[in-house]
């Protein structure tokens, strides 16, 4: 595999804490937030009132997750997260000519299964630090963790099970799938981490499983819950899939290139944890001298144990992030997102929606991939 030096993005990608956006569309920022907000506005006391049937001490645990309490109990304002699935679930119902309080149990349905693999995810990835804080783990314990992660996802199913509609159980029923593919993403990240190499292609199937299937999900839950026919779902889903590639290629990118200050986790954070992504993967894959170094001293690297890993000077993360850009893994990735971001924005002329509303998607679609956290 090789990057061209005509398919360059004219965005800034140099060292880590500068941009590291993979396209520069023009942001209507103030639309976007109000959407954003206006997801999280509709959906977080819904979402508040189903934490609450939770028993002690796990809905005490879940506030903390959410960002309203802090390591004490006492009131927070935490950051709670982007809100971009509740935003595009509220959108999916009004894509489907409904209101969008009609999504509002998909969307946080939707919100709690991407919680629950927030919860085991850190755990399982060793993350200290999420949304400028620390994880549920570090604080509460590995147990309370899983725990609430698994009451998260009983929580999804009851949220749409209980509107006792027959498009609740079609709603439920994707929702269900995609919570597989969700889980089968995670485990299949999990395995490529111990292995030397791993192709573009497994990643792309990892990722689009691990991020696609659930924003996937989100942007057809709430027009199915507005009696969507498949046709409209799929369709709604096919744009979430891609728009989920461009989302987690970015990520891949603020994994190892992103400002802390801005991410909320550790420098280098992919690198600390071996992960295998797409910039990883796809440098492995280019050749060339770089690509062939840093083949060797990632092999090298998988056979060091956890605490010698920890142990790495931030020079020798920069290196290694170094040989992934001077290989082209950093370009073919940028490039990557901009293509999903595409086909993703080309999916939405295949169905008739109000304009306003393909607007706003397109819209939320920009922000997914111009962004730096």
């Amino acid at each position: 595999m090789t990057t061209s030096t005509s398919a360059r993005t004219s965005t800034s990608i140099g060292n880590r804490g500068e941009t590291v956006n993979p396209a520069s569309p023009a942001i209507d920022t103030a639309s976007v937030t109000a959407l954003l907000e206006r997801g999280r506005t509709l959906a977080t006391p819904v979402l508040r009132a189903a934490v609450n049937r939770l028993a002690p001490p796990m809905d005490t645990v879940a506030a903390y997750h959410f960002g309203w309490i802090d390591a004490e109990g006492n009131p927070s304002s935490g950051d709670s997260g982007k809100a971009v699935r509740p935003a595009l679930a509220l959108l999916s119902a009004e894509a489907a000519g409904a209101a969008p309080e009609v999504g509002i149990p998909g969307a946080v349905a939707v919100e709690l299964v991407h919680n629950f693999s927030l919860l085991h995810d850190d755990l399982m990835d060793g993350d200290e630090q999420r949304r400028h804080r620390d994880t549920v783990w570090k604080v509460h314990g590995p147990a309370q963790a899983i725990l609430v992660g698994d009451a998260l996802f009983a929580l999804a199913n009851e949220i749409l099970l209980e509107l006792g509609t027959v498009d609740a159980g079609r709603a439920t029923r994707r929702l269900t799938l995609a919570t597989r593919k969700l889980i089968d993403g995670q485990a299949q990240d999990i395995s490529y981490e111990h292995r030397e190499r791993v192709t573009v292609e497994e990643c792309l199937e990892m990722e689009g499983n691990k991020t696609g299937a659930l924003l996937a999900c989100a942007v057809s839950i709430g027009a199915v819950l507005g009696g969507a026919d498949d046709r409209t779902a799929d369709t709604l889903e096919k744009y979430g899939y891609h728009l989920g590639l461009a989302f987690q290629a970015v990520d891949d990118l603020l994994g190892i290139w992103g400002d802390p200050e801005a991410t909320g986790k550790q420098t280098w954070s992919d690198l600390r944890q071996r992960k295998k992504s797409l910039p990883v993967v796809a440098a492995l894959a280019a050749g060339g001298p770089a690509s062939e170094r840093l083949a060797r001293i990632l092999a090298a690297d998988a056979k060091k144990s956890e605490t010698e890993i920890a142990d790495f000077t931030e020079e020798e993360f920069a290196s290694r992030a170094a040989l992934i850009e001077e290989a082209g893994g950093r370009e073919w990735t940028s490039q990557k997102a901009r293509r999903q971001h595409a086909t993703a924005i080309a999916a939405l002329d295949e169905i008739e929606m109000p304009e306003k509303v393909r607007a706003q998607l397109v819209a939320l679609a920009d922000f997914v991939v111009v962004r730096e956290r």
